[in-house]
């Protein structure tokens, strides 16, 4: 059974184990949901995010892994951060990174003990990842690691209009 909920809400205040971030290769915060993120959830969260870079990542998180932080000042326990690819052109190599945000950071909730998960549209903002695939290919991942596993998914949209495209982009899967 699919548990997959689509919303128009703040990713800051979602009520689930782990929200995630679509972050920048430096995990250092940014624009838009990682600024929202890193701002919302105090300094804690750039601390940790620090530390992952000299210990883990001293070059920054590659396209497509996911880490995760604790939550600093947010309702959930979870930041799991993911890096999602820059949209060149529609190539397979663009497509997998992206899918590749949406199972890893999967993999990492479901091995940290989560049962809820909060994602943004990864890449659909200033990287310019087109909203209508990167919602197939989202859809795709979530659907396909629920196949084996039990976990609610949530989509969290800014507005009803990026909850509207990705609803009639997944309408005929």
């Amino acid at each position: 059974m699919k548990k997959i909920n689509l919303k128009v809400s703040d990713i800051t205040k979602e009520k689930v184990c782990a929200i995630v971030n679509a972050a920048n290769s430096s995990l250092m915060g940014g624009g838009g949901v990682d600024g929202a993120i890193h701002n919302a959830g105090g300094s804690t969260i750039a601390k940790e995010c620090r530390q992952i870079r000299q210990s883990l990542y001293p070059n920054g998180l590659p396209t497509g892994q996911a880490v995760h932080t604790t939550a600093g000042n947010l309702p959930c326990t979870y930041i799991i951060h993911t890096v999602g690819p820059v949209y060149k052109s529609s190539t397979d190599e663009s497509e997998q990174l992206l899918a590749n945000c949406y199972t890893n950071s999967l993999r990492l909730a479901f091995d940290l003990g989560c049962d809820s998960i909060a994602f943004p549209a990864i890449s659909t903002g200033i990287y310019g990842y087109p909203k209508e695939k990167a919602a197939i290919i989202a859809y795709k991942a979530v659907s396909r690691f629920l196949e084996q596993n039990n976990m609610e998914v949530n989509f969290i949209f800014s507005t009803q209009q990026n909850k509207k495209i990705f609803e009639q982009s997944i309408k005929n899967l």
